[in-house]
Parts: structure tokens; C-alpha cells; sequence
């Protein structure tokens, strides 16, 4: 099994910074830009999790939620095809969609993203996404998520980057406990 948890600078969406990759908040969760080594090293049945980007010592970072992978396309094209509705658009300044290849494989001009070849490849189609999204919800997960990988990993430490870095292998019984708890964070949040 290769599951992972990696950290999305940028993204925070607790903060009002939109997680535009992976896409978890769809019913049809996919991954298709970001961490390509990631993207390269899972298959079908792992999972996984994403956690918020560093806004400094006065907002604590967070897990945002996780997906398990169903399917892996080879390419952006074969996902644009099937899933024209993940294509790269805007909604005024904030980017959505996660397919940057145009429907004649080149780049669209709007993405600025390196190594555009590597890129594209392994788009990953996800089912049973997890997400913390409501206000209690990443309030807890804000308050927890250290606390939980630091218990989660038995990696000592007060801060995401002590914990995990920029990103981390994750065994089966830790893809499980890590489940548990974001559930657990969503049924205390809405209690």
C-alpha cells in the first residue's frame, strides 16, 4: 500500500483559500496537478490526505480531508474527455478544475505550472472523500490535526512540519485511525 498525506501550500480553505487540487468537496473527488511524484507512487485502493499550507504560528494548519483512489488515468487527456467538467476555469480570480491540458494536449496559457509533461500523467479519480468543511468542523481539525498525526505517526512534535514535513508514507492502520478521526471531528461538529 502507498498511502500519503502531504501538505498544499496555499491552501486553506478554512481560511478562505480554495483546495483546487485535489478536488475532494466534488461528488466525483480526482486529483490531477499537484504532487506528481504522489500521483505516480498510489494505485487503486490507497489513499490520499491533504493537509493545509503554513499561514504562520497564529493559524495552525490542518487536515483538509483525503479521497481513496479508484481509478488512475494515464493521462489529462483521457480525463478531460471523460470529466470536461474538471477543466481549468475561473470564477472571478479564484481557480477551480484540475485538468490543465487542452483538448490538443498542450498547456492552457492560464496554468503556470512547470514540467507540464510530467504533470498530466496519473490523473487520479477518487470515491469516498473525506472533508472538513464547515466552520466547527475546521475549528476542531485546526485545535486536533497535530495532535492526532503526532499520536497517528508516533512522531513527536507541536507543529505540522515537526510531524509530517512536506509529506509522509501512510500505513493501512494509520489510513484507518486517520479515517476515525476526521469522522469523529465531523459527528463532534455537528453534535
Amino acid at each position: 500500500m502507498s498511502s500519503y498525506i502531504f501538505v498544499s501550500p496555499g491552501s486553506d480553505p478554512g481560511a478562505g483559500l480554495a483546495l483546487v487540487d485535489p478536488m475532494l468537496s466534488s461528488s466525483k473527488p480526482s486529483m490531477g496537478t499537484c504532487r506528481p511524484d504522489l500521483r505516480r507512487m498510489v494505485k487503486p485502493g490507497d489513499h490520499i490526505f491533504v493537509i493545509s499550507g503554513s499561514r504562520g504560528r497564529t493559524i495552525p494548519q490542518y487536515v483538509i480531508g483525503g479521497m481513496q483512489i479508484d481509478k488512475k488515468l494515464d493521462d489529462q487527456l483521457e480525463a478531460l474527455r471523460r470529466h470536461p467538467e474538471n477543466a481549468l476555469r475561473f470564477d472571478g480570480k479564484q481557480r477551480t478544475g484540475n485538468i490543465i491540458a487542452l483538448p490538443d494536449g498542450t498547456q492552457d496559457p492560464r496554468d503556470h505550472h512547470d514540467k507540464f509533461e510530467s504533470r498530466i500523467k496519473n490523473y487520479i479519480l477518487g470515491k469516498d472523500p473525506v472533508m472538513l468543511e464547515t466552520p466547527k468542523e475546521v475549528e476542531l481539525g485546526r485545535d486536533r490535526s497535530v495532535g492526532i498525526l503526532s499520536k497517528i505517526l508516533e512522531v513527536p512534535g507541536y507543529r505540522m512540519q515537526q510531524v509530517v514535513g512536506r509529506s509522509r508514507k501512510l500505513s493501512t492502520m494509520q489510513v484507518d485511525r486517520l479515517l476515525r478521526a476526521l469522522d469523529d471531528i465531523k459527528q463532534e461538529a455537528r453534535s
